[in-house]
C-alpha cells in the first residue's frame, strides 16, 4: 500500500519500484511494532521506577520472613518449655544472677542438687523462670540460647561468654556451683 508521493515519485522515474516496496515493507513493520524502537524517556523512568519498586518489594518479603522465622522459633521455644518444665515442689530458694540482677526459684533439695550438677537448667518463660531438663535446655539453647538464665551443664565445646578483665583477677577465687546464699 503506497501513499500518493510514492506513486508519483515512481511515475517520474525518481525511485526504483523494488524500492518503494522496501520502504513500504519498513513502514509496515514500523506499525506493527515488530522493528525496535528506541527507549523513550518514559520507559526509561518506569523501568527505573518498576526496578525500585522489584527491590522495595524484595527487602519487605525478607523483612516479613525474618519476622516470621522469629515468632515461629519463639512459639517452638515456649513448646518445648511448656511441655517439659518441671514442677517446682520445695522451700530452698535457688538464687542465681539473670544479667545483672539476682533472682530465685524455689526448689526443693534433689532438683537443687541437680541445676548445680548441670542436669537441669532454668530458662526464662514468660515472666519468670521455669526448670527444665537437659535435653530442653539444649534445644532451647539451639533456638535461643538467651532465654536460658542458668545453666551449669553446658558442654566445653561452647565458646566463653564475653569477658572483663576483671574477670581474670577473679579466676583465682573459686565459688562452688551448689553454694546456698
Amino acid at each position: 500500500m503506497r501513499n500518493p508521493l510514492q506513486e508519483q515519485l515512481l511515475k517520474a522515474g525518481l525511485v526504483k519500484k523494488d524500492k518503494v516496496a522496501k520502504v513500504v515493507r519498513d513502514q509496515a513493520k514500523q506499525r506493527q511494532g515488530k522493528a525496535p524502537a528506541a527507549p523513550a524517556e518514559e520507559k526509561v523512568d518506569a523501568q527505573r521506577l518498576q526496578a525500585e519498586r522489584a527491590e522495595r518489594d524484595r527487602a519487605l518479603a525478607a523483612e516479613r520472613n525474618a519476622e516470621a522465622r522469629a515468632r515461629e522459633i519463639r512459639a517452638q521455644v515456649r513448646q518445648i518449655v511448656e511441655s517439659s518444665r518441671l514442677k517446682r515442689h520445695g522451700d530452698i530458694a535457688y538464687r542465681f544472677t539473670d544479667g545483672d540482677r539476682i533472682s530465685s526459684v524455689l526448689v526443693d533439695d534433689g532438683q537443687r542438687t541437680q541445676l548445680a550438677a548441670g542436669t537441669l537448667a532454668i530458662v526464662r518463660h514468660g515472666e519468670g523462670f521455669e526448670l527444665v531438663p537437659r535435653a530442653a535446655a539444649d534445644k532451647i539453647h539451639l533456638r535461643a540460647p538467651e532465654l536460658i538464665a542458668l545453666d551449669h551443664g553446658r558442654v566445653e565445646g561452647d565458646p566463653p561468654p564475653p569477658g572483663d578483665d576483671d574477670d581474670e583477677y577473679y579466676k583465682q577465687f573459686v565459688v562452688p556451683d551448689d553454694l546456698t546464699w
